[in-house]
């Protein structure tokens, strides 16, 4: 399983967010391309579908595939009182030839992204993981180089750490407590990170996927596009 939250930033303030995140994560990024799939399952799969993403990073000398399942979110009582979605989550390494697997047994494409931008991964009472990144979209069946951004001016930002049913709570907690260096300021912010200035992005609002709390009226529109909704809901 995992905590998330989700939020979306205005492209003009990524650099400035870029730079606050490197002083807090004190670690380098790691640049960003990966080329999603998700797949459906078929009728002859049974009457319940489930779905599965394909992540292939084109960042590799070789290309890379993960399969990766996000099941539903925890529900209850419980899960209101924590800040962060609570969701299962499944992963595991596979070969290039998983896209033909999947489809042999009887999945569908139901869309593809192509995901561009950045990611830090850092130990901060958990091992926490934040991705900024442009979602774009093929105009012809699996070609990236042709991709087009789905919301342009708006990236999402994602803080993502594994967890277990025993440690869920500390992970959401140590979650929650870096967000809060995240949340929205205004001005020019000289920071204990960098010798000069930075114009703190305050158009940055993280919460559980699939709640609108806080987003701007400027990407109100884009947020439906780009947020999604936790419990394996396509974007």
């Amino acid at each position: 399983m995992e905590c998330v939250v989700q939020g979306i930033i205005e492209t003009q303030h990524v650099e400035a967010l870029e730079i606050l995140l490197q002083g807090l994560c004190g670690v380098h990024r790691d640049r960003l391309r990966i080329h999603e799939i998700s797949l459906k399952s078929g009728p002859n799969l049974g009457i319940v579908s489930s779905e599965v993403r394909l992540l292939c990073d084109l960042e590799q000398p070789e290309p890379t595939w993960t399969v990766k399942h996000v099941g539903g979110a925890m529900r209850g009582a419980g899960a209101d009182q924590i800040s962060v979605l609570v969701r299962t989550m499944v992963e595991s390494k596979a070969s290039k030839n998983v896209l033909r697997m999947f489809y042999t047994l009887g999945y569908k494409l139901d869309h593809e992204l192509l995901r561009v931008g950045f990611a830090f991964h850092f130990q901060r009472g958990a091992q926490i993981k934040v991705t900024v990144s442009s979602m774009n979209k093929m105009l012809r069946l699996h070609n990236t180089d042709e991709a087009v951004p789905v919301t342009p001016g708006i990236q999402l930002v994602e803080v993502t750490a594994p967890a277990t049913s025993d440690n869920y709570n500390e992970v959401a907690a140590a979650v929650s407590s870096f967000c809060e260096y995240l949340a929205p300021l205004s001005g020019d912010q000289p920071t204990a990170f960098t010798s000069r200035p930075v114009v703190v992005p305050k158009l940055l609002h993280l919460s559980k996927p699939g709640v609108a709390t806080g987003v701007v009226p400027t990407a109100a529109a884009a947020a439906a596009s780009l947020m999604s909704d936790g419990g394996g809901t396509t974007l």
